[in-house]
């Protein structure tokens, strides 16, 4: 078992930052300094420089970052190994997700109720951002599994196929519905568009295939660039002229509703995939192995 001040020190000198560190842990920050405190205390040397509101590892708070992660891995790894002998089938421990946003706000959440009652003994936690921070946060060790869409690769990340997906146009819905015939491209990118943001996979999977028909996304007329889904869909209903692209499984309620419409156009296709991803060459905890199953599991029955 870890010593908790250790758990605290890894936090601090993760975020560099002992607000961050508090809330991840639910702690108050007087009782992050305090951990710290105790730790150069029972070290004999500083390992944080305070400057203001900055805070900066000193050498002697690298080597035990070091050694806390280390620890940490070493911690993990024996509990499953226990539970392994315990119950095979079994998994417990913490277990760090993050997804893109689309997936964080369309697809897990119906996932993790059932998750959590087959598996009561793993702690998750689920961190939201684009792809392109979902992936550098996989690799500076901040999660153990997560999963994105998009057409960007790392080399150092493993991908599995976990959904197929496909962006759409959308529009306010009108009272004459979607057009019978698809609109000429040209027309359809004559309208104002409301776009995800640079770094998401729904704006790289557009521009890609802009980019193949020899359109360059600089050219086009962008109302409005949003960091998530559910702000295009809310501008798009107060904007009847405007064109979005959003994932055809954000659309369910708007749809049913009446208030979007899907808008087809002539030469225009946007599938792509929802892909699992974790740090290549490194094995899986036994609770994040759990968690990619069942969500494979639980997706293929409803695609």
């Amino acid at each position: 078992m870890s010593d908790f001040r250790l758990r605290v020190f890894e936090a601090v000198a993760r975020h560099l930052s002992f607000t961050k560190a508090a809330r991840e842990l639910f702690v108050t920050q007087p009782a992050v300094t305090k951990h710290i405190h105790e730790l150069e205390k029972h070290y004999g040397q500083r390992l944080l420089e305070r400057r203001g509101n900055r805070v900066a590892l000193t050498e002697a708070g690298r080597l035990l970052q070091s050694h806390a992660e280390a620890v940490a891995a070493a911690d993990q790894l024996l509990a499953d190994q226990l539970l392994t002998l315990r119950d095979p089938d079994e998994a417990a421990g913490r277990l760090r997700l993050g997804a893109s946003t689309t997936l964080c706000q369309y697809v897990l959440p119906g996932l993790l109720p059932a998750f959590q009652a087959r598996y009561p003994n793993v702690q998750l936690t689920l961190a939201n951002a684009n792809s392109e921070h979902i992936a550098e946060t996989l690799l500076r060790g901040e999660l153990d599994l997560a999963f994105v869409e998009g057409r960007s690769r790392s080399r150092d990340l493993h991908y599995e196929l976990l959904l197929p997906d496909e962006l759409v146009a959308v529009r306010r819905a009108t009272p004459a519905g979607p057009p019978a015939t698809p609109l000429l491209l040209a027309e359809a990118l004559a309208h104002p568009l409301v776009l995800r943001e640079r770094g998401s996979g729904t704006l790289e999977v557009l521009e890609f295939t802009l980019r193949e028909l020899k359109i360059k996304l600089s050219t086009l007329q962008v109302a409005f660039f949003f960091d998530n889904t559910e702000a295009i869909k809310g501008y798009l209903e107060a904007a009847p002229d405007a064109l979005g692209f959003v994932s055809r499984r954000a659309l369910a309620r708007e749809l049913t509703a009446g208030r979007l419409e899907i808008v087809p156009i002539e030469g225009l296709h946007l599938p792509r995939q929802f892909e699992a991803v974790w740090v290549q060459g490194k094995q899986l905890p036994r609770a994040a192995q759990r968690f990619l199953s069942f969500a494979q599991q639980q997706l293929k029955q409803l695609s």
